[in-house]
């Protein structure tokens, strides 16, 4: 039974895809401390609430792609494309996922919150899902999913939503997007490409794709220094590091401007720039929490 239970529990994981996901609850979580400028529980349940939220929205996408996924190397051995569970499952999961976390997102904070959390459910499986299937940029609306979760922790600790300190966060997490899913497609274009779906890479070539992706990276750099000129800190030392983080960025990813270009180069730019935005986070939430005085 117990090797049963922990079958379960691994197949929901990937439906939620815990990985992307988790990344979704951390931001939430800098968004919150932000306002608020301390652990508590309330923290706590609104995190959890928006991790079921992202995992149930996932795990719908799953459904949403289930043949398409069956047509990719990349994706095939996903639960519902490998045949180990049944799409009804899937729906089952997702359902049970999104209304969990919508309501722990509820009773833990207020209704702005929970409405910046179905705004990134409909965005994410109703708008950005279909869309992707038909404009190769649809990463570009769809990066509006990466800007709401800081936004639903921010509001959730009782912040205005339309404060330029929580927008400027979120502009960050909205750019970061666009290079994230590029140097991902660099890295799977082919998989992409045989699924069907309108890819730049049937516009632009890996060089040029790659010069692209890297001047988005340079904006993102850019998003990160323009963030504490909005009062997110005040310490200079904060300033400094941030800036030395988006030399360090720029550094580790200017091999994708070369003109012999490998899946590895765009593996370690891939690496790169998560690590990196994860870096900002930890800072800009160190800071908040206990460098308020340098």
């Amino acid at each position: 039974m117990f090797q049963q239970f922990k079958k379960h529990i691994g197949i929901i994981l990937e439906l939620g895809k815990v990985k992307i996901t988790s990344f979704v609850a951390v931001s939430t979580s800098v968004g919150y401390i932000l306002n608020s400028g301390k652990f508590e529980w309330t923290l706590f349940f609104i995190v959890i609430g928006v991790f079921l939220l992202a995992c149930g929205s996932s795990a719908l996408n799953h459904y949403q792609e289930r043949k398409l996924d069956a047509q990719m190397e990349r994706t095939k051995g996903r639960p519902l494309p490998s045949g180990r569970v049944t799409s009804f499952y899937a729906l089952v999961v997702s359902f049970l996922l999104v209304i969990i976390g919508l309501a722990l997102i509820y009773f833990s904070s207020n209704i702005t919150a929970l409405l910046l959390g179905l705004l990134a459910l409909i965005w994410y499986n109703i708008i950005y899902t279909p869309l992707k299937k038909r404009f190769a940029l649809a990463v570009v609306p769809g990066s509006v999913i990466g800007a709401l979760p800081p936004m639903i922790g921010w509001t959730a600790s009782g912040g205005d939503v339309f404060d330029m300190k929580i927008l400027s966060l979120a502009l960050f997490f909205f750019i970061w997007q666009i290079p994230h899913f590029w140097l991902l497609l660099l890295l799977h274009s082919k998989d992409y490409e045989k699924a069907g779906f309108p890819t730049l890479t049937r516009i632009f070539n890996q060089l040029q794709l790659g010069r692209i992706t890297f001047i988005w990276i340079a904006a993102l750099v850019t998003s990160c220094l323009l963030i504490p000129f909005f009062n997110v800190s005040s310490s200079f030392l904060v300033l400094i590091i941030l800036f030395l983080l988006g030399v360090w960025l720029m550094w580790k990813t200017k091999g994708i401007l070369s003109d012999y270009l490998e899946r590895i180069i765009f593996r370690k730019a891939f690496l790169s720039i998560n690590l990196y935005v994860l870096a900002v986070v930890l800072i800009i939430s160190i800071d908040k929490l206990f460098l308020k005085e340098f």
